[in-house]
């Protein structure tokens, strides 16, 4: 469960469903980092330190799982995830380049982004910020009214260090 007060304070309001992709196809914790490698326009989902190349694991959970979600009003992702990142994770050439060549979206955040774009979707880093913050929750309460308690967090002028 990502920690952050909006999470905090919203739990009172919608269901979570809590995942990660990465202990589901079985990395377990602590585990041996993964990375996002792209070669000739092809993402894969490597593991350096072993060669373990996990994409088609990933990606199907994450077809399986999206698939049984049913109604769904939004998402909290984990910022800068090589599997859940929205658009701050790091996109390397090789699995031990050192540096990254550009910064995308994670696998099993692919997959949410290809089936529910219409949907509130948020990383915890964008949360931190009103702005972001406000839109998230007008998204996530379009078709209901927004909880009073809720309301003074979309502008509570708290910037992406608040």
């Amino acid at each position: 469960m990502i920690r952050h007060e909006l999470v905090e304070r919203l739990a009172a309001h919608v269901t979570f469903v809590p995942v990660c992709p990465e202990m589901e196809i079985g990395l377990g914790c602590p585990r041996d980092p993964i990375r996002v490698v792209e070669k000739g326009g092809q993402r894969r989902l490597v593991q350096p330190s072993t060669g373990r190349d996990v994409t088609r694991r990933t990606t199907g959970f994450a077809r399986r799982f999206l698939d049984g979600l049913g109604r769904v009003d939004g998402f909290i992702l984990k910022a800068r995830s090589p599997s859940c990142g929205i658009r701050d994770v790091r996109i390397f050439a090789g699995p031990r380049h050192v540096r990254p060549k550009r910064l995308g979206i994670g696998l099993f955040a692919f997959e949410v982004i290809l089936r529910f774009s219409d949907k509130a979707m948020e990383d915890e880093a964008g949360l931190a910020d009103p702005a972001a913050r406000t839109v998230f929750l007008a998204r996530l309460f379009r078709r209901r009214r927004l909880p009073a308690e809720l309301a003074d967090l979309g502008d509570s002028g708290k910037g992406r260090n608040g």
